[in-house]
């Protein structure tokens, strides 16, 4: 690293160096070339070769060449202008050298020169050497993309590679397996349907074309699919068929049963596309599914993997207690608690809300 140092120094330095002899030879030579005259009879030949050839008739020639003759008479009467380098070139040495050095005396000062380096390859060995518990969303996803490039016609191993890199906060990464599982297992409706649910978040509920395609093709697989009726209905009211779209949300709520929490939301689609007040809110839904939980758990890693590397953020000290709180790990919660207090403990108003997450009863 020292070396690369030195050496973008020198080369910085011999780069100014180089620009700035050849601007003190033009200025002690003062050189004045006449280029504009120079132009101008160049154009007045190359006006008569084209006359010559055909190329143009002779009112034309008359015309261009008065034209060419104004302009070189014009430019043979100004001025000839010296070219200068400036007073300045000293100061431009002194600041092109002294950056660099600068920079190194500042890394050699606060940086790692002596650390080594850490191929990527070597940090997923270690990685696969320790506890999953123990790593960062990050290095899970990964660990996993490097196991799905050994098995590139594994749809399963996309499909959780999508949730490692959505519980590491890489939706793009997400939504980019997804679309590879589909490609290689185009029968899979639960493939379409999260590409379909993260195209949609990640376009913050817009229903964008890749959206829509995602949902049509779930709905192909299977016609009773919720979120892909639901969403496909909003496509609907969207483009212009109000009646068409609250109709199939009305087939879609009058078939699902009376205790599904999913309810709520359509019943507030309906308000909502009808000018009506909302319905009373529902209680949340208690249970998760072990995918959804897996990513839960992944985006409570990311937040704190988050939190440890830029610490000044209330509101996400809140949030990770809250987490914590509702998946029931009381360890990580009373550890992320006491850093949150330890850190805000001058604001009364944060502890507040920190003593109100911590207090959130576990998702049964």
């Amino acid at each position: 690293m020292i070396a690369l140092w030195a050496t973008a120094a020198l080369l910085s330095a011999a780069a100014v160096i180089l620009v700035l002899f050849r601007a003190a030879r033009a200025a002690t030579a003062a050189e004045t070339g006449d280029t504009t005259s120079v132009f101008y009879r160049r154009q007045l030949a190359e006006i008569g070769d084209l006359a010559d050839r055909g190329l143009i008739g002779a009112d034309e020639r008359k015309g261009a060449e008065a034209e060419a003759g104004r302009r070189l008479l014009a430019a043979a009467d100004a001025p000839a202008e010296v070219w200068s380098a400036g007073p300045h070139r000293a100061v431009i040495l002194t600041v092109a050298i002294g950056a660099p050095v600068l920079a190194l005396a500042v890394y050699m000062a606060v940086g790692s020169p002596q650390l080594g380096d850490q191929p990527f390859k070597a940090r997923l060995a270690q990685w696969q050497a320790t506890p999953p518990q123990a790593l960062r969303a990050q290095e899970l996803a990964a660990l996993v993309a490097d196991k799905v490039k050994g098995r590139p016609t594994d749809p399963d191993g996309y499909k959780y590679l999508a949730l490692a890199r959505g519980g590491a906060g890489d939706l793009l990464g997400a939504v980019e397996a997804l679309r590879r599982g589909v490609r290689v297992a185009p029968e899979r409706a639960d493939l379409w349907q999260m590409l379909g649910e993260a195209e949609l978040y990640q376009a913050n509920g817009e229903l964008t074309d890749d959206a829509v395609d995602a949902f049509r093709h779930l709905i192909k697989l299977e016609p009773n699919s919720l979120p892909a009726r639901f969403q496909l209905a909003a496509v609907k009211i969207r483009d212009g068929d109000k009646a068409g779209g609250l109709a199939d949300w009305k087939a879609l709520l009058a078939e699902m049963p009376a205790s599904d929490p999913r309810r709520q939301n359509v019943q507030a689609a309906i308000a909502s596309a009808e000018g009506a007040p909302p319905p009373p809110a529902a209680a949340a839904p208690q249970g998760l599914s072990a995918d959804q939980m897996t990513a839960v758990r992944g985006m409570v890693a990311g937040l704190a993997a988050r939190l440890a590397a830029s610490p000044d953020d209330p509101a996400g000290w809140v949030q990770l207690v809250k987490a914590y709180a509702v998946l029931g790990d009381t360890q990580k919660r009373d550890a992320a608690l006491k850093t949150a207090r330890a850190r805000y403990a001058g604001k009364p108003d944060v502890l507040a809300k920190l003593s109100q997450a911590a207090a959130t009863e576990k998702m049964k």
